[in-house]
């Protein structure tokens, strides 16, 4: 999915409103002197307008008008067309001097998904860049990623690369704004999820991801796929673009279903315990990793409860039969596939890492994106 950018800019003739002042009074046969005593203004006055050193103001224009029969608005439009082009010579020297900056981000992969455009000057890559952020300079970049949201910081995922994160991020939040999505509530939302873990058993895997996000946005969460980028290690993210509008984002960074769903109950799990609306950023030492730690383990206990409740699994544990048929049996009554109890299995050290896999489902990215991990 490209962003939309602005069209590149095209400078005109530059156009210096004193210059076109001095060929009006030479085709009327007037001096300086002459038009400066007309319109009651100092010679300096004049004399720093015709040479550019000084701009047409709004009363000047009038004036000009008076003097010259000449429109306020002609000599109004030559002089903000000039001032900004002297604006957009200086954007373009001090964005020159900043191209440096561009060694942080995986530009070449930008460019191949179509976030930015190919085969164009560095200064013109970071005015692209700097668009699809929506900031104004690097230095305010640095405000709106890098020094902001301290949960955000706090994850490994971001702290490892915070720019390659920030890309992601910013790549979920544009495919976001194109969803629409009611104000989150909680409630629907806790209610929403047991008929959700169903979809885990829907072919194919494009129709889930439809109708997950079609179930989730009547509470008010919307989810979007967005596959990593180059220099991240990304399973997930939850994360409130506003107070009240809930994003799911998912990278579909283990391509099997066990993995998947869990990722998106640890994500529902932040949502659903975050009062504090806060963002989370998971790479996959956060996601049901043996090292995650505090809220992490919080989002885990919620995603394995949700997708298999104690009070189901403890008896199908007892009973110690671990067979393709009784993993099947047992995943068709909790309504969810077979591959998530397998994961459940394998992570709790009931079966070894290398059983039953053949249960599990593979998931592939859809061909709209174009794009794999690059890692």
């Amino acid at each position: 999915m490209a962003t939309e950018r602005l069209p590149a800019w095209s400078p005109e003739w530059r156009v210096v409103p004193g210059e076109i002042l001095g060929e009006a009074l030479e085709e009327r046969g007037l001096t300086q002197s002459d038009l400066a005593r007309r319109m009651g203004r100092p010679l300096k006055t004049i004399n720093e307008i015709v040479n550019g050193k000084a701009s047409i103001t709004p009363e000047t224009a009038i004036q000009l008008e008076r003097t010259l029969g000449i429109s306020a608005s002609f000599w109004n439009n030559l002089e903000t067309r000039y001032r900004e082009h002297l604006a957009r010579e200086q954007a373009q020297r001090v964005l020159e001097s900043q191209t440096d900056w561009l060694r942080n981000f995986p530009m070449a992969q930008l460019a191949r998904i179509g976030l930015i455009r190919g085969r164009v000057s560095r200064a013109e890559a970071l005015s692209d860049l700097l668009h699809f952020f929506g900031v104004s300079s690097p230095q305010a970049w640095e405000r709106q990623w890098s020094q902001t949201n301290a949960a955000r910081r706090a994850s490994r995922a971001f702290v490892s690369s915070p720019h390659a994160t920030s890309v992601w991020l910013r790549w979920g939040e544009l495919a976001a704004a194109d969803t629409t999505a009611g104000p989150f509530d909680e409630n629907r939302f806790m209610t929403t999820l047991a008929a959700v873990r169903g979809l885990s058993r829907v072919q194919p895997f494009m129709t889930a991801i439809e109708r997950l996000q079609r179930q989730f946005a009547k509470a008010g969460v919307i989810v979007v796929l967005v596959p990593e980028v180059q220099g991240t290690r990304l399973s997930g993210a939850s994360r409130w673009l506003t107070s009240d509008r809930a994003v799911i984002q998912l990278s579909l960074r283990h391509k099997s279903d066990d993995q998947f769903w869990f990722t998106v109950f640890h994500e529902c799990g932040h949502l659903a315990s975050s009062s504090r609306r806060r963002d989370f950023v998971d790479a996959p030492t956060d996601v049901g990793s043996a090292t995650a730690t505090g809220e992490e383990l919080q989002a885990d206990e919620f995603a394995r409860e949700a997708l298999i409740s104690s009070s189901a699994y403890e008896p199908f544990i007892k009973r110690a039969n671990f067979g393709r048929d009784a993993v099947r049996s047992f995943a068709k009554e909790l309504d969810i596939s077979p591959g998530i109890v397998v994961g459940r299995l394998q992570r709790d050290g009931h079966v070894g890492r290398g059983s039953l896999n053949y249960l599990k489902q593979p998931y592939t990215w859809p061909t709209e994106f174009g794009l794999r991990s690059s890692q």
